[in-house]
């Protein structure tokens, strides 16, 4: 079963972000070993020149134990953060590990843009519709 991904996001916070320990701190509130390893997982892949082919070099250097390890790649990777590049991915030639992913970025950049959408929209009909969704949420 896979482990909840929460995030602690709290817009005020957003703006006070300065580096990578704080957006690993909301990414993995309150799992210090988390933080940890994804912090390092996360600076081995900005500054490889290549892929990295796995992350066990990191459990053994920064003692970070297989689970943790395995966990907050997970998490990484469920978020968009990072991807797994396959040897069938003809962009890389053959090559296979893992690297930095836009997918996070562009999604957040996306629910932004919805919501400005939604927003916007203040057409009467469209008003009774969300009333309607929004009454078939009730349990």
């Amino acid at each position: 079963m896979t482990e909840p991904t929460k995030i602690d996001f709290r817009a005020r916070r957003i703006r006070q972000l300065s580096d990578i320990t704080e957006i690993v701190e909301m990414l993995f509130s309150g799992n210090g070993n988390q933080q940890h390893a994804a912090a390092r997982i996360l600076l081995a892949l900005k500054w490889a020149d290549d892929l990295v082919p796995g992350f066990t070099q990191f459990q053994e250097r920064y003692g970070i134990s297989r689970r943790t390890m395995q966990r907050t790649r997970a998490k990484l990777s469920r978020l968009g953060l990072i991807e797994r590049i396959g040897r069938f991915n003809s962009r890389h030639c053959g090559r296979e590990g893992w690297k930095l992913s836009s997918r996070f970025s562009t999604a957040l950049r996306l629910l932004a843009r919805k919501l400005d959408e939604w927003r916007a929209d203040r057409a009467p009909s469209r008003r009774d519709k969300e009333e309607v969704l929004a009454s078939l949420l009730r349990r």
